[in-house]
């Protein structure tokens, strides 16, 4: 699924990465702690989260996630917007609960990341 696709079904605003909304994206991962992200995911993944602290974009970074988006309605700081398109990571928000905004992604068969993968 397209990023873009991401987008229209978490009714997601777009805040930073309209030039990544061609990318494909092949699972997701729903998590606020950021060491469950380091053990599990993978590239191709998109990450949903309810912070919103620069250690997020730090992590996304190592693994190479090309899209953050924010539950909750939460939002980013213009600090977090900087370092987002410093590391080419596309940036949305959806009003969406993390469990919700999963749940949308699962059942238009974007697979969760599992350990043993």
């Amino acid at each position: 699924m397209k990023l873009r696709q991401i987008q229209e079904l978490l009714e997601a605003e777009l805040l930073w990465g309209e030039d990544l909304l061609d990318e494909e994206i092949e699972s997701a991962f729903g998590s606020d702690l950021m060491s469950d992200v380091l053990a599990f995911v993978r590239e191709k993944t998109v990450l949903l989260t309810g912070l919103t602290n620069a250690h997020v974009l730090r992590t996304a970074d190592m693994l190479d996630v090309k899209c953050v988006v924010f539950v909750r309605g939460k939002r980013p700081s213009p600090e977090m917007l900087e370092m987002a398109k410093e590391r080419d990571i596309a940036l949305m928000a959806t009003k969406h609960t993390l469990y919700v905004s999963c749940g949308k992604l699962y059942a238009k068969g974007i697979p969760g990341v599992n350990r043993e993968e």
